[in-house]
């Protein structure tokens, strides 16, 4: 039983830690980075997205910051009524992921 609870303990622990270090950031923040350059803008950063799937609706997007790298998350419905996930390293615009959103 011991062994069991040591477990659930170190999933708990690893999912809080894992949470703790992807976080969104906030709105006056997001500001800061893209006048210090340190992000592109977040409209560039859609742009991006949308190229991906020309013609698509932009329905959510974060910024969050992943293990200190900032990540752009867009969620996307194209002309075809199908959801996407495109991930974007918002430093540089590369794209990191591009999945259909089941």
């Amino acid at each position: 039983m011991k062994t069991l609870t040591a477990l659930f303990t170190a999933a708990a622990l690893a999912v809080g830690a894992n949470a703790a270090f992807a976080k969104d950031v906030q709105p006056d923040e997001v500001v800061k980075l893209v006048n210090a350059k340190t992000i592109k803008s977040l409209d560039e950063l859609k742009a991006a997205a949308v190229a991906k799937h020309p013609g698509a609706t932009v329905t959510d997007s974060e910024l969050e910051d992943e293990y200190g790298r900032y990540i752009y998350k867009v969620e996307l419905r194209d002309t075809q009524n199908v959801e996407w996930d495109v991930d974007l390293d918002a430093k540089t615009g590369e794209v990191l992921k591009d999945a259909r959103d089941n």
